[in-house]
């Protein structure tokens, strides 16, 4: 049985602890609405973005240079580019786990293609490197400021290594944000761009050709879905960590009180016992 100094020793320890994750809970706390609001106000953009482009290709759908942009060209996909979005830091329950774990999954499902891969967040590279992944780039500490330049870079070297036909295909894995219990992962396909069809398009007097819109709305809609998918996975990594640290403030909460109770038991059986002790040498005595 332990000493009442051990069972104090280790509920100040535990009480230590919970005062850290509260903390921690709290920052993710006031994190998560700014990256929500980023979320919030990225979402309508591509929407748009998406639309404008679906209405853009159904102009041009009689032209055929139109299928001629290098980033709409459909090849068998033998080599396939990943973009995996993870956290750099930990403590955000299972959120990294299913990320490596979908990545593993991919690249199992496309055993016969050579994956590359673009690691974003310092879990992945960490992960990816121990076990000999291609990687033909890392990037870290890009959660904390997300610039869109940065990510612009990125996705710009991926339509770079697309149209030099170095790659056929270009994937990405991220969580999606839903809310502060609920992400969603996603694996979804970037490049080549699949044009949305448009059933009734408005009839647009166009300023420009709109074969030369067109061209130049591809490459924003992709550094856009690049964007849109580090600014879901920011939110989403600190609602989980949000969440995860509060299980963990209430987990300790309660352990404490299991250490309190356990701490009075043993100290009144140790007044008990030397209750006994007294009167067994008052006892003796008489």
């Amino acid at each position: 049985m332990p000493s009442l100094i051990d069972i104090r020793r280790r509920i100040r320890s535990v009480k230590n602890t919970q005062q850290i994750t509260k903390a921690m809970k709290m920052v993710s706390a006031a994190k998560l609405r700014r990256a929500q609001d980023r979320v919030i106000a990225a979402r309508p953009y591509g929407s748009m973005l998406r639309t404008m482009l679906g209405n853009v290709a159904s102009a041009v759908a009689g032209d055929e240079n139109a299928g001629k942009n290098p980033l709409l060209a459909q090849r068998p996909e033998q080599r396939i580019l990943l973009v995996l979005v993870t956290s750099d830091k930990g403590l955000a329950g299972a959120f990294n786990t299913n990320l490596i774990k979908a990545a593993q999954r991919f690249s199992a499902e496309h055993k016969d293609a050579s994956v590359q891969m673009v690691l974003i967040g310092r879990k992945g590279r960490d992960f990816s490197r121990k076990r000999g992944a291609k990687v033909v780039s890392d990037h870290i500490n890009m959660a904390s400021k997300l610039v869109y330049a940065d990510v612009a870079a990125i996705a710009g070297k991926a339509m770079e290594m697309y149209g030099n036909e170095e790659i056929d295909a270009v994937y990405v894995i991220y969580n999606e944000f839903k809310s502060v219990a609920t992400q969603n992962l996603v694996s979804k396909r970037v490049l080549p761009i699949q044009l949305p069809e448009q059933t009734n398009p408005p009839d647009y007097i166009f300023e420009q050709s709109p074969m030369e819109m067109l061209h130049a709305l591809l490459p924003r809609y992709v550094e856009t879905e690049f964007y849109r998918s580090l600014a879901e996975s920011t939110a989403a990594e600190h609602a989980a960590r949000m969440t995860a640290m509060e299980a963990a403030t209430s987990n300790a909460g309660e352990m404490i009180d299991k250490l309190t109770l356990y701490m009075n038991r043993v100290r009144q059986a140790s007044i008990t016992k030397e209750i006994i002790e007294v009167v067994s040498g008052a006892a003796a005595a008489e």
